[in-house]
């Protein structure tokens, strides 16, 4: 079973205002991923600018198959 993280977030953008989400889940490599990779993946997946603080909470690992395939790179 594959490993992926369940968590809720919350974004303050430095022009105003902020989004969040609440049991986020997003697929990991190996058994554990930190705070600050987290806020750096989630900010760089989703394509936000102008982002303040990020804080994540109640996260957790959970045992489930990954959703995404993997990404094969094309030679020419």
């Amino acid at each position: 079973m594959d490993k992926r993280v369940q968590f809720d977030f919350e974004i303050d953008f430095t022009n105003g205002g902020g989004i969040q989400g609440q049991e986020f889940r997003l697929d990991i490599d190996g058994d554990d991923i930190s705070d600050e990779e987290l806020a750096e993946y989630i900010v760089e997946d989703m394509r936000l600018l102008m982002v303040g603080e990020v804080r994540i909470l109640n996260k957790r690992i959970i045992n489930e198959k990954h959703k995404r395939n993997s990404v094969e790179k094309k030679t020419e």
